[in-house]
């Protein structure tokens, strides 16, 4: 599957994006998920221009988290913003990766984001508790370029 269209159905996209709903009801914490079909540039570095230019640097509390996928070059990377970073352990996106990474050498593409999402929404509870007061400062849906 190399077109981004064709890498999750409309369906898997949906349950997706309830994940994020799910995950973000806990939190403050943002949740974003970028598709795209292949990068030139090193993944993490094209991670990083995506994640701004979804303005993800811009949430109140710098707790934006990033899932981005090069479809065609079965590459993914997770990034999370300052905020997040400075009070989560050095291996988070790390052990987050590898839980998603168990799914997708199943072919379970769908699943395995759900789970990296669920299991950020569960880390992010922990440090950017939900409260009264909280927008959902960013959207929900899949971006894809």
């Amino acid at each position: 599957m190399s077109k981004v269209e064709d890498f999750l159905t409309k369906q898997e996209e949906q349950e997706i994006v309830d994940a994020i709903r799910t995950a973000e009801q806990n939190t403050s914490g943002e949740i974003r998920v970028h598709l795209e079909k292949t990068t030139d540039k090193v993944p993490f570095d094209r991670a990083l221009e995506i994640f701004h230019e979804l303005k993800m640097h811009e949430t109140q509390l710098k707790n934006g988290v990033l899932f981005y996928f090069s479809v065609a070059d079965k590459n993914f990377v997770i990034c999370g913003d300052k905020g997040i970073n400075d009070v989560v352990a050095s291996d988070f996106w790390d052990c987050t990766k590898d839980k998603m990474a168990v799914q997708f050498k199943s072919g379970n593409f769908k699943q395995g984001i759900v789970d990296g999402i669920l299991n950020a929404g569960e880390q992010l509870k922990k440090h950017f508790p939900w409260a009264e007061e909280d927008t959902n400062e960013l959207s929900n849906e899949i971006s894809k370029g």
